[in-house]
C-alpha cells in the first residue's frame, strides 16, 4: 500500500484551502479505530473530511459519507463536544517538509483560533491531537506515556510539542544542476539510494515518479548515467519542485499506486477523489484478504472437528445396528437351551427363518438361559444407544452440510475486485457469528447488509435470458424469499453445496434447451463440484422450494424437481478468456 508522502499532503492541503476554507464543522464521526470523519459545510457545498492515523494508510482528504452506524468511540465524542459549530479557517504545515499539519478552528472566520487539531501523518507513529489555545493537549487518538516515549510523551493536560524536526539537506528550486548532481553522485550507488542519501523530504513513490519521467531505472547506478540522463532527471526534479511552489498537481492512477506530479496512467478528477478511491480499494483489499483467510481457517477447523465427531457417531451407530442380532441369538438360546452342556463356549444353532447355522459365543461360567439374558440386556442397551445416537448424528451431519455450503460460497469469492466482494465476505462473517460458529466481541452488523438489496452475480444465457447467482447464504435465501417469481426456474447442484441460481423468466416465456443447460452449467460451476466434468443439477419452480422451520441459512428442501447434467468445464474455459461479471446490487 502506497503511504501518503509530503508531496501528496501538500496537494491535498492546497485543494482543501482552495475549496473548503472556511468551513463549519457540523458533525464528527469515528467510523473505525483509526479513521475520523468530519462533516464540513461551506457556502457552496457540504462534504466529509476523512482523517486517518492508520499505520499503513494515514491520510487526510475529502471522502464519501461514513456509514450510518452507532459511534461508540470516546475520541470522536470529545472532538464533537469541542469542535461542533466551530469554523475550520486554516490548514498549515507545522514546519518545512513536515508531514504534520495544524487545522485551526475559530468561532467565526476572522476571529482568533481557539482549537488546533494536529494531524501527524507519520506511518506507525501517526496521530491526531486536539490542542486548546493555551497549547495544552485536550485529547488524542493515541496517548503516549513517558514509559513509551521519553522524548515526546502525548498525554491529556500536558503541553503539546511538535514532532522532532527533520534534519536537512532539503531540496530547493534555486539549486543549480551542477551542485545537485554533485550531491546525488557523491557516493556511487543505485539511483534510488543516492537520492535518498542526498536529500530529505523524498518518498519511494516520488523517486519512482522522477525516475519514470526521466526514463531511468531506480536500480541503475549513478556512475552509469550519461549527461543526457542527468539532464532529464534534473528537469523532472525541477518540475516536481515547481509543482510544490505553485501548488499545481496532476493526480493520476499509475501501476500499483498513484502520483500527483506525473501525467501517466489514468487521470483523476482531483487529489481528493484520487485518494478516496485508492485507499478505499487498498484498505478493502487488505480487510478482504485478512477476513477470508480467517474464515477459511475457521471453517477448516470446524469441519475437521465435526467430521471426527461424525466418524465416532457412525462407528457407534454400526455397533448399535447389531442390536437385532443380539435379540435373535437370545431367542435361539432360549428355544434350544436344552442342548446346552456345561463348559460350552459356543453353540451352533439353526436360524428360525433361513435354517442357516449361526454360531453363538457363550460365557462358559453361565448356562444357556443366563447367556440369553445377557444378550437380551445387550440388545436393550444397543437399542437405547441407537435411539440416542440418531438425532446426534443427524445434527452433526446437518452442521457439516451447512458449513460445507458456507465454505463453497467462500471459495467462489476468490479475490477482491469491487466493494461488493468485501460485502459478500462480511455477510458470511456476520452469519457465522450469528449462528455461533465464530466469536467476535467487537462485532457490529455491517451497515450495507440491507434486506432491501441483493448483491448477486448476473449472467446471460445464449438466448439472452438473465441468470442471478447468489454469493452466500443470505443472498441465497433472499433469492427464494424476495426475488423469485412464479415464472422463474430455480437451479441447484444435487446433494452438493453450491450457490442458488435463478433463471429469470417472464410470464409465458419458455426457455430453450440451450438456456436450461447453460443455467445448469452455471449452478455446477458455482459449487464445490466446480472441477468435475459432469455434475447432477436439479431445477424446479420457486414455489416448490421450501425453507423448513428452524433451518440454517441457505438450507432448503424442494419437490417436483427435474435432474439435468451441468458441465462446469464449459464456464471454466469461458471465464479464462473473459472473467465472470462483477456482482451488482439489486433492489428488492
Amino acid at each position: 500500500m502506497q503511504p501518503v508522502d509530503f508531496t501528496t499532503l501538500m496537494a491535498v492541503c492546497a485543494e482543501l484551502r482552495s475549496h473548503w476554507l472556511p468551513a463549519r464543522c457540523e458533525q464528527v464521526v469515528q467510523r473505525d479505530r483509526t479513521t475520523l470523519c468530519m462533516a464540513l459545510r461551506t457556502l457552496n457545498q457540504r462534504g466529509w473530511l476523512t482523517i486517518s492515523w492508520h499505520p499503513q494508510a494515514a491520510r487526510m482528504h475529502i471522502d464519501v459519507p461514513p456509514p450510518k452506524v452507532p459511534d461508540t468511540f470516546t475520541f470522536s465524542q470529545q472532538l464533537k463536544h469541542q469542535l461542533n459549530g466551530y469554523a475550520l479557517i486554516s490548514i498549515e504545515p507545522v514546519g518545512a517538509w513536515e508531514r504534520a499539519f495544524d487545522l485551526g478552528f475559530a468561532q467565526r472566520p476572522g476571529e482568533p483560533i481557539q482549537w488546533h487539531l494536529y494531524v501527524e501523518v507519520m506511518g506507525k507513529y501517526s496521530n491526531v491531537i486536539l490542542v486548546n489555545a493555551r497549547g495544552q493537549i485536550v485529547t488524542a487518538a493515541h496517548q503516549v506515556s513517558e514509559k513509551q516515549s521519553s522524548v515526546r510523551p502525548i498525554l491529556t493536560g500536558t503541553p503539546y510539542t511538535l514532532p522532532p524536526a527533520i534534519t536537512g539537506p532539503f531540496p530547493t528550486l534555486d539549486e543549480p544542476q551542477a551542485r545537485w548532481q554533485e550531491r546525488v553522485s557523491l557516493v556511487p550507488a543505485s539511483l534510488k539510494k543516492a537520492l535518498f542519501a542526498a536529500y530529505r523530504g523524498l518518498s519511494s513513490s516520488l523517486v519512482r515518479d522522477l525516475a519514470a519521467q526521466a526514463n531511468l531505472s531506480l536500480e541503475q547506478s549513478t556512475t552509469d548515467l550519461s549527461a543526457a540522463d542527468w539532464r532529464r532527471l534534473f528537469d523532472a526534479w525541477q518540475a516536481w519542485l515547481c509543482c510544490l511552489q505553485t501548488e499545481t498537481f496532476q493526480p493520476h492512477f499509475v501501476d500499483r499506486g498513484y502520483s500527483v506530479v506525473r501525467e501517466a496512467g489514468t487521470a483523476a478528477a482531483d487529489v481528493q477523489s484520487l485518494l478516496c478511491q485508492y485507499y478505499t480499494d487498498a484498505l478493502n483489499h487488505q480487510v478482504f484478504e485478512q477476513l477470508k483467510n480467517r474464515l477459511a481457517q475457521r471453517l477448516k477447523t470446524l469441519l475437521k472437528k465435526l467430521k471426527q465427531k461424525e466418524a465416532t457417531f457412525l462407528s457407534r451407530w454400526q455397533k448399535a445396528v447389531s442390536a437385532d442380532d443380539c435379540k435373535q441369538q437370545a431367542d435361539l438360546l432360549m428355544a434350544y437351551s436344552y442342548q446346552w452342556q456345561p463348559g460350552m463356549r459356543q453353540m451352533p444353532l439353526a436360524d428360525f427363518d433361513t435354517g442357516e447355522t449361526i454360531n453363538i459365543s457363550l460365557e462358559p461360567e453361565k448356562n444357556a438361559i443366563q447367556n440369553a439374558q445377557a444378550l437380551y440386556k445387550r440388545h436393550q442397551k444397543l437399542k437405547r444407544s441407537r435411539l440416542a445416537i440418531a438425532p446426534l448424528l443427524d445434527e452433526v451431519q446437518a452442521q457439516i452440510a451447512y458449513l460445507e455450503q458456507v465454505d463453497a460460497a467462500l471459495r467462489q469469492i476468490e479475490r477482491y475486485a469491487t466493494a461488493s466482494d468485501l460485502s459478500a465476505i462480511q455477510e458470511i462473517h456476520d452469519e457465522l457469528i450469528q449462528e455461533g460458529y465464530l466469536k467476535d466481541p467487537t462485532y457490529r452488523p455491517h451497515p450495507n447488509h440491507s434486506h432491501e438489496t441483493l448483491n448477486v452475480r448476473k449472467l446471460k444465457t445464449p438466448g439472452g435470458i438473465e441468470i442471478w447467482v447468489g454469493r452466500n447464504n443470505r443472498q441465497n435465501d433472499l433469492l427464494i424469499s424476495k426475488a423469485a417469481t412464479d415464472y422463474d426456474l430455480w437451479f441447484h447442484t444435487q446433494e452438493i453445496p453450491g450457490s442458488h441460481v435463478l433463471l429469470r423468466l417472464d410470464a409465458g416465456q419458455q426457455p430453450a434447451d440451450a438456456d436450461l443447460h447453460f443455467a445448469a452449467d452455471v449452478a455446477a460451476y458455482f459449487s464445490r463440484a466446480q472441477q468435475a466434468d459432469q455434475v447432477p443439477v436439479v431445477f424446479t419452480q420457486p414455489r416448490y422450494v421450501f425453507k423448513p422451520k428452524g433451518a440454517l441459512p441457505g438450507m432448503v428442501t424442494y419437490t417436483h424437481e427435474t435432474v439435468i447434467w451441468g458441465q462446469p468445464a464449459k464456464l471454466r474455459d469461458r471465464f479464462k478468456q473473459n472473467p465472470a461479471p462483477a456482482p451488482r446490487l439489486v433492489s428488492l
